[in-house]
């Protein structure tokens, strides 16, 4: 038993009012505008869900500080992966990731990695589809991969976001199986690739759901099939007569592809625990939101989500596995 003295008793007793006055010890939060940095052109999937992201938390009240996206797609996404990089013990920078995290140090030798960065959160995963516009006489995958078998090599295009990223592998992984070359037309980001597959500029893309979502609810665009082991779980009708659901898997129908993309937030490094916790707070708050559900039912994502050590060992995964697939395609850099 401890006892106290008059005057150790008295002192302990301001002590303890003082902390008491004091109260608990405020989280961290942000004491200036955030920094949300999209390592994409505007306009595709992962500019999308960062700027939902930004309207929703505005709405709800979710952070005392307002979120400003900021576009930094130079260099495929190195130009985003740098500044973030380079702002060591900054945390109110956050960037969202693709898979370019992995694509663009394997592709260009940029002084990257995805270490040298703060994982926070998965958010999901996104899908990707073999589109076609909807005047073009390929009704079915069936359909599309016998008149790529008929023609010559190059007589198709395909336009994709950026070089050696996603989109010209899956491409590169799509000649292989079919066994013709295509003209791969890099663009800047997933919202132009949709727009030119609409002005029939190019014949099919491999478009994320999101970025291609309003072009096939009006009618310009059609779904061949859906780069995933099993069919999208969404069945609410987008058109007149499909929904997510009624896509067929890309291996059910004869073209073996299989491929799904990071959607990531990291922060810089150096930052400390509290202030990644504020922000796994944050985007748990917006995911218990509706428009959260609604946004990935929109855009046919895989909502899995990762934090921590298993977050940190699929990175790790992916890495390697964007490393086998780059080297099959001849993207590495010398």
């Amino acid at each position: 038993m401890i006892f106290f003295t008059p005057r150790k008793s008295l002192l302990s007793l301001i002590f303890l009012s003082t902390l008491c006055a004091l109260g608990p010890a405020q989280a961290w939060e942000p004491s200036k505008p955030i920094e949300f940095v999209v390592p994409a052109g505007t306009g595709g999937g992962a500019d999308q869900m960062a700027r939902f992201v930004q309207g929703v938390v505005a709405k709800n009240k979710l952070s005392p500080q307002p979120i400003i996206v900021v576009n930094k797609a130079g260099g495929a996404g190195a130009e985003g992966f740098l500044d973030i990089k380079g702002d060591a013990k900054n945390p109110h920078k956050i960037i969202i990731t693709l898979s370019n995290l992995f694509t663009t140090p394997l592709a260009t030798g940029v002084p990257f990695n995805w270490r040298d960065l703060t994982p926070v959160s998965m958010l999901a995963l996104d899908q990707f589809v073999l589109w076609v516009h909807a005047d073009s006489p390929y009704k079915t995958t069936k359909d599309f991969i016998t008149a790529m078998k008929a023609q010559p090599d190059k007589a198709f295009k395909m336009g994709g976001t950026g070089s050696k990223q996603e989109d010209q592998i899956i491409t590169v992984l799509l000649e292989k199986s079919v066994g013709k070359k295509m003209i791969y037309i890099p663009l800047k980001g997933g919202g132009d690739v949709a727009v030119q597959l609409v002005g029939k500029h190019i014949d099919s893309t491999v478009n994320n759901p999101i970025e291609a979502e309003s072009h096939w609810r009006s009618g310009a665009l059609r779904p061949l099939c859906v780069m995933d082991k099993v069919k999208l779980p969404y069945k609410t009708k987008l058109t007149a007569t499909q929904s997510w659901n009624d896509i067929p898997t890309c291996g059910s129908v004869g073209l073996p592809l299989e491929y799904l993309m990071l959607r990531g937030i990291f922060m810089a490094p150096g930052v400390t625990d509290e202030q990644v916790k504020f922000y796994l707070d944050l985007f748990q708050k917006v995911r218990a939101l509706p428009e959260w559900k609604d946004f990935m039912e929109k855009g046919a994502f895989n909502q899995t989500v990762l934090s921590g050590k298993e977050y940190f060992d699929w990175l790790g995964k992916n890495e390697q596995l964007h490393r086998e697939l780059m080297k099959e395609a001849g993207f590495m850099a010398n």
